[in-house]
């Protein structure tokens, strides 16, 4: 048992670089088992950008081949190494669940001796988990590039989300760090997890007409086996190489597009090797340049916006005092002001402070009454960054005048306040727990809570 704790102690420490860490969209119910990965059945807790923290997340082994510069865990760094056996991993597990730790698995690892030798022993664990344990909780695996399809399918039917890691944003960069990863080893298990689970949906259509030498009843059996119901995801390191902004977002644009993504994850560069070929060990990692990726992410995958739009050959990267949002805006302040009452949905997206809820709540209310500037907030828009990019009823709230400058400013301004409590710099970590602060020039004795109101 000692020597189960100690390779816990070592694998939990090597995962913890990878942030593609999440749970959202699975439905695995429970029939009987232990555990359910079902809406209503499992304990969520997400952090800001999405990850769950109710997971065992773990490597299966660090006892890597690959030699990538930037991985802690690569074949040359001076690491203590370990493995779990499948049974030990599995047991594992259970019991941190019967304990009520977890809710679930986050299963990822180096690749031992070989993609398939090493994708065996994860499958076998997995199978182990959900036929003799009976667990019916969510599990995230992730894909080893360069292992066969067969694998691939089998060990896609016992998990709910598959994930293969990019790594990095191009091939180039790919070719120079990691060059033992090949990108068409990378894509081609992304491929099939997509075609996989695109089949399953039109066996599961309507009016579906079964086609080749298949039975019905062994159609209707394939049909009912779940493939990666929570879908796929993968992770880019971010600062290691020296892409711009633009390239990335471009790159995970074309994942989403090609391979119909759930999540693109954008991992900080943490500095954990020496090398010529890589940032200084001293270098911060690029927490606000993250952030100012997963927002750019949420405008493609939710509010219409293609890569093009958001950054341009002029523009290459994200400004990190403004979100890419009001960015946009103001390097197209002619499309403003909109006037709320006409503006489509599409265009009521493209306005700063304005939400996809709050949007839809905007077409519905406007189709029993003309919506004023007081309406706004009640809905849900954020007025005071809204107000410089919209008219209500004829009428502009924003100041005297539409001037890019002066709107910059004026944001940045309202801004302030919440970058004095949660400095928005390269050098330091973005923190839910900064203590209570009262600014100077502060009425009487009160104080600012970290949502930036008095």
């Amino acid at each position: 048992m000692d020597n189960t704790f100690q390779k816990l102690k070592i694998l939990a420490d090597g995962a913890k670089y990878d942030v593609s860490c999440s749970s959202s969209g699975a439905d695995r119910k429970n029939n009987s088992k232990i555990g359910s990965a079902a809406a209503a059945g499992i304990c969520h807790s997400w952090s800001a950008d999405g990850r769950c923290i109710s997971l065992l997340k773990i490597l299966f082994t660090n006892d890597c081949v690959y030699d990538c510069e930037y991985c802690v865990n690569r074949r040359s760094a001076d690491v203590e190494r370990a493995s779990f056996e499948p049974e030990e991993l599995a047991k594992l597990t259970i019991e941190f669940y019967r304990r009520n730790y977890i809710e679930g698995l986050f299963l990822s690892s180096a690749v031992q001796i070989s993609p398939d030798h090493t994708a065996e022993r994860i499958l076998k664990c997995l199978k182990l988990l959900r036929e003799e344990y009976g667990f019916a909780g969510y599990i995230h695996a992730k894909i080893i590039p360069g292992v066969s399809q067969e694998i691939v399918h089998q060990i896609g039917l016992l998990a709910d989300r598959l994930s293969i890691n990019i790594e990095l944003p191009t091939k180039e960069s790919l070719g120079l760090l990691a060059p033992q990863k090949k990108p068409k080893n990378i894509f081609a298990p992304m491929k099939q997890i997509t075609q996989t689970l695109a089949e399953r949906n039109l066996l599961k259509g309507p009016g579906n007409m079964f086609k080749n030498d298949l039975s019905l009843s062994t159609t209707r059996k394939r049909s009912k086996e779940k493939f990666a119901p929570a879908g796929q995801t993968t992770q880019m390191i971010i600062g290691a190489t020296p892409e711009s902004d633009r390239q990335i977002v471009k790159t995970s644009e074309n994942l989403y597009r090609t391979f119909s993504m759930k999540r693109v994850y954008y991992s900080a560069y943490i500095p954990v090797t020496s090398s010529p070929l890589l940032p200084t060990p001293f270098t911060a990692p690029p927490l606000a340049r993250g952030h100012r990726l997963y927002q750019a992410d949420w405008l493609l995958r939710f509010y219409g916006f293609s890569a093009d739009e958001i950054l341009d050959e002029k523009n290459p990267f994200l400004d990190l005092d403004m979100d890419p949002k009001i960015s946009w805006a103001l390097r197209n302040i002619e499309k403003f002001p909109m006037e709320i009452n006409k503006a489509s949905m599409e265009e009521l997206l493209r306005i700063p402070g304005i939400g996809t809820t709050s949007a839809m709540r905007i077409v519905r209310q406007r189709k029993l009454a003309a919506i004023r500037f007081d309406d706004l907030k009640k809905i849900g828009v954020v007025v005071k960054r809204a107000k410089y990019f919209i008219t209500c009823c004829g009428r502009y709230y924003g100041g005297k005048d539409i001037a890019p400058e002066f709107i910059k400013n004026e944001v940045l301004i309202s801004d302030k306040i919440r970058n004095s409590i949660l400095p928005i710099s390269d050098n330091i970590q973005i923190s839910m727990f900064n203590p209570l602060i009262v600014l100077p020039g502060s009425v009487g004795n009160q104080q600012l809570n970290l949502s930036g109101r008095v």
